[in-house]
């Protein structure tokens, strides 16, 4: 069946104009933004996939292109011709993983085109942009065929090619357990220290602990300390919720990931699992094994703050209630309050920069509907009359930011409008 994307972005842009948010800003920026992805991002491949770039940058992040589309399972029943588009995203990823599990971005073609020469176990290929190890690029396919399933009820796309994927994922997290043993390394000269990896490309050193040593954090920034938490947590919600629907000729599959969550859940809890400095028991964001913990939390999802939106425990969890105190407060290194803006930046952005995902983040978590009000109106200021969320802006001054255009924030900022107009 050919997917005419001209046609869905047209009744994506008319299911916009119909809507109204509580203010005249929020909505003009909604009625701007909710087509982004699919009109400026998205391309339509000859073997039925689709390509999504993160935005000014001319390459695919896996991590990215699903929180691009994942706000568009919420209009499939308004407009069901999203549904073989956001399939096609979905056979882009795998494919993608199956030509380099342990790359986070790729060319839209093998044009041999690199964020920088780069030295690896496995050189990077001409069609990978980059390749950095980041347990999230290879959980956010697989959030996307659970969210496709649960709000369709179509189990299509979970055929044999998205089975073999997974298996190729199974054997990257287990080969991580034990990084020591890995052969993966990735080595960036004339770089800052936190886009590399130290140790001649292996990283700080590790201990055992069940859970994936993870080499770059969702900021593409690198792990201070080998077991990033958040994304250990990712790999458990969305394991967790594929088990039941792994076939019956799976079987040996459906053991190594049921064997591999109880391993992680188990070095969660006797490792991740520590002491606050309000002395209340909460998640640290990075560990290693060795008695090193990094309190913290950074923009990018899978955060600590986004815990609830990936699936891993309810909002009002305890241990989540205590870190998302202590993550949205001056404890958080990477907290900002300034003029005008407050919330969580990234070292991957300026000091004093916070990012417009967290701000979304705070809403797609809370409950409470003036909380979400808050938070939309908060980001809609921050768009300096250009109709743009933009990466990460001064807490100081709306005018100063990063990145004239970064899809997956106009997005985020459209799963949260949404969130608040099905009051989901």
């Amino acid at each position: 069946m050919e997917i005419k994307l001209a046609e869905v972005i047209k009744k994506v842009e008319a299911y916009a104009a119909n809507q109204t948010l509580p203010t005249a800003r929020t909505t003009e920026l909604f009625r701007n933004l909710l087509s982004d992805a699919l009109a400026k991002a998205t391309t339509a491949e000859s073997d039925g996939t689709f390509f999504v770039k993160t935005g000014d940058i001319p390459a695919m992040w896996l991590r990215d292109a699903t929180f691009q589309v994942l706000p568009y399972l919420s209009l499939t029943q308004a407009v069901p011709e999203l549904i073989p588009v956001l399939v096609g995203v979905l056979r882009r990823e795998l494919r993608y993983v199956q030509h380099d599990p342990y790359a986070n971005a790729f060319n839209q073609t093998a044009s041999g085109a690199h964020w920088s020469d780069d030295e690896s176990n496995i050189p990077v290929s001409d069609l990978v942009w980059e390749r950095k190890f980041e347990i999230d690029s290879l959980c956010a396919p697989l959030l996307l065929a659970l969210r496709l399933y649960e709000r369709t009820g179509s189990s299509d796309h979970l055929d044999d090619e998205f089975w073999q994927t997974l298996a190729i994922i199974m054997t990257v997290f287990e080969t991580e357990q034990h990084h020591d043993a890995s052969s993966y390394y990735f080595s960036r000269v004339d770089c800052p220290a936190n886009d590399t990896l130290a140790n001649e490309g292996k990283g700080t050193p590790v201990s055992y602990t069940g859970m994936i040593w993870d080499g770059f954090r969702p900021s593409d920034n690198v792990c201070e300390y080998g077991y990033h938490v958040p994304s250990n947590m990712f790999v458990v919600a969305v394991l967790t919720r594929l088990v039941p629907l792994i076939p019956a000729s799976f079987k040996i599959l459906k053991d190594r990931v049921q064997e591999l969550v109880a391993t992680i859940k188990q070095g969660i809890t006797r490792y991740a699992m520590v002491t606050l400095p309000s002395g209340q028991v909460g998640y640290a964001y990075e560990v290693d094994g060795l008695g090193h913990q990094k309190l913290m939390d950074d923009a990018n999802v899978p955060s600590l703050l986004a815990l609830p939106f990936i699936g891993y425990t309810d909002v009002d969890d305890v241990i989540y209630q205590n870190t998302r105190e202590f993550i949205l407060s001056h404890q958080n290194p990477y907290y900002y309050q300034g003029k005008v803006l407050s919330g969580i930046g990234s070292n991957h952005t300026p000091e004093a920069y916070v990012w417009p995902i967290s701000l979304a983040m705070v809403g797609l978590t809370s409950t409470d509907q003036a909380t979400k009000l808050t938070q939309l109106e908060k980001i809609a200021t921050t768009d300096n009359t250009t109709g743009q969320c933009h990466e990460s802006v001064s807490v100081d001054d709306t005018s100063q930011y990063t990145r004239d255009w970064f899809s997956w924030a106009n997005m985020t900022y459209c799963e949260l409008a949404l969130d608040i107009l099905h009051g989901e």
